[in-house]
């Protein structure tokens, strides 16, 4: 196929400059900072790309004109937390952010999501809803747009209405429509309801469907507004959502539904606004899931991605999967992921990493490519380190996928190297294949860094997922053992050079190999992790209220037997600490609204009181995720100290 023969050219092309480099030890700081180019998006003509830079201190939005690479405009994102951005026309950009900040009126700092309006031509940005103004005041999730109206001179965006003032006044969820041009207090397109979670519109703003979730009852509806009432279409009992309502049919008569299979998969059903009938699945498969649907501004789905290392991409448009499916073909060592799109589709942004990139961009354009940025041009392809996808099986049969980055020096024949046991966070989650910073570090320090996709990992089918259920420090642990296991028994690595690396959930796993396999790990890093599971559920308790569908879910995961603070306790890693042996490093982020900092605070504590050998590295200004260039730079140098001290 012409295009797979223009990509392998166009691939060589971008690659001949570092084909004559060996591989050596990279700086930290090519590890240790966020990827020079990120969030790159594509205006509707095509025309123009922006794209976050961020580098030192710096942390910018450029605009730049495609065929001359000439900037054009640009702001300082310094300040906020910017997640995404996407082009309404071919001036004004969303950027959707939040801020770690305290609210006026309630205690503590919270994490506030919101949305702001940057025009490249004046160059102005401008916040779209703030809490207060109009609004009510003691809200954080800000950041959503459901919809535009054909003219583009107005959002449709979801926000509670209620008066501060009032104690028992419940706020109400409503639909709202905000100018984006001007500062104006946004208006209610129609009154809301305290449990609305959800708001599909038409093309003139009214609104088609609202999705409903009653804590209290455990009640999920959706429903459908015809001739001044609200008409069930949709209802079901649970204590968490089951199935989600993601967008909708290019003829805005059915509602696209993500929901379980009778093969164990998620798939793509579309259910009727006017009668709530199912029909589907529209887009399913036996090895993989619907993970998420590609729509436009209006939320109209085109296509869906399935789960996976590597994604992969089924549209309504055959033409589309044949591209797709020609580009990785071209080159299967690399992952391949749309992240832009024109409206006609005609020209589509891809973002590329694996053993010949450690992370670009290109556009694909009249049936031919046009490089856009380098994410990490510090780290070109000959300092990529190779992942291999494999599998094993867990003491009790069950087979568990996973990824395995070997140092390049090794040229694929890996032979009783040190390893890092890598599990990651979620825990239902799953990892992807391609540049991990982490794991690309490990790899060209010379380590073998192995990331299990234990039982309890998404992507995998519901039966993966569902078998990690309450198998917190047990099973789920067994699967990092067994791992280490498998690769020592093919002598791959040296079984007494182990140490266990992991964020959030994964830091979890990390206190919990110290505490419950302390003879596997000769060391132990815990990022923003869990030690103490009974504080963690008390903790979302006082954050939501005990009858929320957050609580819930957390209970079946962690306990889904039901055995109560007993069996919490037992599985927590702070009421183990006399088991550990090898040293700890502790690192968490002092703003971390997801793992209070108080979990590694407390586990320190206990440790210290123990005389374990531990070392706590506290994040000034950090949240959960290591978004920031200083205080990730500052977490490698930690444990760069830290795992050369005792492997």
């Amino acid at each position: 196929m012409r295009i797979t023969r223009i990509f392998t050219v166009f691939l060589a092309l971008i690659s001949m400059s570092v084909l004559a480099q060996s591989p050596k030890h990279l700086p930290l700081e090519a590890y240790g900072t966020l990827p020079e180019v990120s969030m790159v998006r594509i205006s509707p003509s095509g025309k123009r790309v922006a794209m976050r830079y961020t580098k030192d201190d710096k942390d910018l939005l450029f605009v730049r004109e495609v065929a001359s690479g000439k900037t054009i405009s640009g702001v300082n994102l310094s300040g906020i937390t910017a997640e995404d951005a996407y082009f309404i026309d071919e001036t004004r950009i969303i950027i959707r952010a939040s801020e770690y900040r305290a609210i006026f009126g309630y205690q503590g700092k919270h994490d506030v999501s919101t949305a702001f309006v940057f025009d490249a031509d004046t160059k102005k940005m401008r916040q779209l809803l703030i809490p207060g103004y109009g609004i009510y005041r003691g809200q954080t999730g800000l950041g959503s747009i459901v919809g535009l109206s054909p003219d583009k001179e107005y959002a449709y965006m979801p926000a509670y209405l209620g008066d501060d003032n009032r104690m028992h006044e419940v706020p109400k969820m409503t639909l709202t429509r905000v100018t984006l041009n001007k500062k104006r207090k946004p208006r209610a397109i129609k009154k809301g309801t305290a449990d609305a979670i959800d708001f599909f519109v038409d093309e003139k703003g009214e609104i088609l469907v609202r999705e409903r979730f009653n804590n209290e009852k455990n009640l999920h509806r959706i429903q459908r507004y015809d001739d001044g009432e609200w008409v069930d279409i949709f209802s079901e009992t649970t204590p968490y959502r089951t199935k989600g309502f993601v967008g909708l049919t290019p003829d805005r008569q059915s509602l696209v539904m993500i929901a379980n299979g009778q093969n164990g998969r998620d798939a793509y059903y579309t259910m009727a606004i006017k009668d709530g009938s199912i029909t589907g699945p529209l887009f399913s498969r036996e090895d993989a899931d619907v993970e998420r649907v590609l729509t436009d501004i209006q939320r109209i789905v085109y296509g869906v991605q399935y789960s996976g290392f590597k994604p992969t991409y089924a549209f309504f448009d055959k033409k589309l999967e044949k591209v797709f499916t020609a580009i990785q073909q071209a080159m299967p060592d690399n992952s391949f992921r749309i992240d832009d799109y024109t409206p006609d589709w005609q020209q589509i942004l891809f973002y590329m990493e694996g053993e010949s990139s450690s992370g670009d961009y290109f556009l694909f354009t009249n049936n031919d490519f046009v490089h856009v940025a380098s994410a990490r041009p510090q780290v070109d392809a000959s300092f990529v380190n190779p992942v291999l996808i494999t599998e094993y099986k867990a003491r009790d049969g069950l087979t568990i996928p996973a990824l395995v980055t070997t140092p390049k020096v090794a040229q694929g024949k890996p032979s009783q190297l040190p390893a890092i046991m890598f599990p990651h966070g979620g825990p239902e989650s799953y990892d992807k294949y391609g540049f991990h910073w982490l794991a690309q570090y490990f790899a060209n320090r010379g380590f073998v860094v192995i990331q299990p996709q234990f039982r309890g990992s998404e992507g995998f089918g519901a039966e993966h997922v569902l078998k990690g259920r309450g198998e917190w420090g047990k099973k789920m642990q067994d699967d990092l053992t067994d791992g280490v296991n498998h690769l020592a028994q093919q002598g791959m690595i040296d079984p007494d050079r182990v140490c266990i690396v992991g964020i959030s959930y994964g830091g979890y796993a990390a206190l919990a190999g110290a505490t419950f396999t302390p003879e596997v790990y000769k060391c132990v890093v815990s990022i923003n992790g869990v030690s103490d599971v009974e504080e963690m559920i008390d903790d979302e308790k006082r954050e939501y209220g005990s009858d929320h569908w957050v609580v819930a879910y957390w209970k079946d995961v962690i306990d889904k037997q039901k055995l109560g603070d007993d069996f919490l306790e037992s599985i927590s890693p702070i009421n183990h600490v006399k088991k550990v042996k090898a040293p700890i490093l502790l690192v968490h982020g002092e703003d971390d609204s997801v793992v209070p900092f108080e979990q590694s605070d407390d586990m320190y504590d206990e440790l210290d009181d123990e005389d374990k050998e531990v070392t706590f590295v506290e994040l000034e200004d950090e949240g959960h995720s290591l978004l920031k260039n200083k205080t990730r730079l500052q977490t490698l140098k930690a444990i760069d100290k830290f795992i050369h001290k005792h492997i």
